[in-house]
Parts: C-alpha cells; structure tokens; sequence
C-alpha cells in the first residue's frame, strides 16, 4: 500500500466533493427520511462504484497515453469546464 497516494487521493477527492451536487443530493435524501444509514450507504456505493469505474478507465486509458499527457488533459478539461461555468448565464 502506497500511503503517500492514499493520502493524497483520499484528500483530493474529500475537498472536491465537499458542497458539490452529491453531497447536496444526499442532503435533501436524509431530510425526507429516518432511515439515515440507508442514505449514507447508498451514497457511500455510488461514490465507491463511479471511483471504481474511473480508476479502471485510468488504468486502461494509461496503457494507450502516458501519464503525463492524462493529467494535462484532465487539466485542460477543468481549466475549459471552469471558464465555462465562470463565464456562461446561470439561466
């Protein structure tokens, strides 16, 4: 086990998730019931199986491109997504 990347996985993805549209959804799940663990496991998969897919795409995605060239487009894509959602009308 790598702890440096455990470490720095586990807080790359905590801060993004934090206040985004999950944990809202999750949010608004657990108003409407009392059954809390439901909502916390369901929700805890759901993060877990899109984790899953996305290391399992990498892995094969790595194979065809190196590395480096993944994390400059992963890059451009947030850059691009972030001027977009920076820049467009909310309406």
């Amino acid at each position: 086990m790598d702890w440096k990347i455990l470490a720095s996985t586990f807080g790359a993805v905590f801060v993004a998730e934090l206040g985004d549209k999950t944990q809202l959804a999750a949010l608004s799940l657990s108003t409407g019931t009392t059954s809390k663990w439901s909502v916390f496991l369901g929700s805890a998969l759901a993060l877990c199986a899109s984790s899953a897919i996305a290391v399992l795409a990498g892995g094969l995605i790595s194979r065809v491109l190196p590395p480096t060239w993944l994390r400059r487009i992963a890059g451009g894509a947030f850059l691009v997504m972030g001027a977009l959602f920076l820049f467009t009308r909310g309406d």
